[in-house]
């Protein structure tokens, strides 16, 4: 009987190995994911006329104590020796949904080359930081 049951239960093993092998990388996939920039305005490289707020749109939700975005002016038209320049009074916010991070700035940004340079925190405690650069003319 025990030979019987052996030779019945072998056929099985093998997919019932690989469905909880699947299910357990289906389960931990999301405790080792980081978040990524999903959508961005501007666009990475984009020149325009004016830019009234950075948005960064990430693929997981964020915490707000842990996340920011900061506006540096990198070149300015006519100064070959212009150093990194932060831009002040930069209001940040996270969306309600806790996915958009958006850095508004108090004046309009002058002509010149930007990085928006963010740092987020994702709500299973993962960080990531990066950059946008963009073009105002």
């Amino acid at each position: 009987m025990h030979a019987l049951l052996l030779r019945l239960a072998r056929p099985l093993a093998r997919p019932l190995a690989v469905a909880a092998a699947s299910a357990a990388m289906a389960i931990a996939a999301p405790a080792i994911a980081h978040p990524k920039v999903v959508t961005a305005t501007p666009a990475e490289g984009a020149t325009l006329a004016q830019v009234p707020a950075v948005s960064l749109t990430f693929s997981e939700a964020l915490v707000a104590d842990g996340s920011s975005v900061s506006i540096v002016m990198t070149a300015m038209p006519g100064m070959a020796d212009h150093p990194p320049m932060k831009m002040g009074g930069v209001k940040v916010a996270l969306s309600e949904d806790k996915l958009t991070l958006t850095a508004t700035p108090a004046r309009p940004l002058p002509k010149g080359s930007y990085a928006a340079k963010w740092f987020v925190t994702a709500a299973n405690g993962h960080t990531v930081e990066g950059a946008l650069t963009f073009t105002v003319q």
